[in-house]
């Protein structure tokens, strides 16, 4: 099974300009990305979606091939399976594409090969990391406590199992979705100037 790495990386954001060439504990934030799908056994490629020249160059020293798709696939309101649609030739000649956003950039070392073998393992459509949260609208409930109330899967953006078939379909997930639970510390993702504070203290104790 041939698996690709897939980093989208946009250079503009609203919530924190430039945000995944920021620097976070001595490197860019995209870089995290990067060294995990390095760590991985189950990688064959690497691949970072861009629409900028800085995350290219950044992605190039670092030995990773770089892909430029056009602003109305870079854009706030556009999505990953946009980005992944517009390079469809490229990657359909990957069994299967794994999703690394760059704004979580905390995983565990042997999380993509978990995830990889897991899907493999299955039939599954696609596969997703994250966590069950509990949360509910206020006045949605009389107080109930935490522990009472039915959690969700809430995707944290650290690992996606696509196929090149769901890919050309326009789906970024089908009817057998496989839910992989990472642990708490490992789901924070960065949106603002707030996380990137919390992610220093969380890489500076679980690296």
């Amino acid at each position: 099974m041939r698996a690709l790495a897939f980093i989208p990386a946009r250079g503009g954001s609203k919530g924190l300009p430039g945000k995944n060439m920021k620097n976070l504990l001595g490197k860019p934030l995209i870089q995290y990305s990067i060294d995990s799908a390095k760590g991985s056994k189950g990688i064959d490629h690497i691949v970072v979606s861009t629409d900028s020249d800085k995350i290219a160059d950044i992605s190039r020293e670092n030995g990773v091939e770089v892909l430029f798709r056009p602003d109305e696939f870079a854009n706030d309101e556009s999505r990953i399976i946009d980005a992944l649609n517009f390079h469809y030739d490229f990657l359909k000649e990957f069994d299967i594409v794994v999703v690394l956003q760059p704004t979580s950039p905390l995983r565990p070392d042997d999380l993509i090969d978990k995830c990889i073998n897991k899907f493999s393992q299955g039939e599954y459509s696609n596969l997703v990391t994250g966590y069950y949260c509990t949360f509910k609208e206020f006045g949605s409930h009389n107080n109930l406590p935490r522990q009472a109330i039915k959690g969700f899967f809430y995707d944290d953006g650290s690992v996606y199992v696509l196929t090149p078939s769901l890919i050309k379909k326009n789906k970024y997930f089908g009817d057998k979705i496989k839910k992989v639970i990472n642990e708490r510390q490992f789901t924070f993702e960065i949106d603002d100037e707030i996380d990137f504070l919390i992610l220093e203290q969380l890489i500076k104790k679980y690296g």
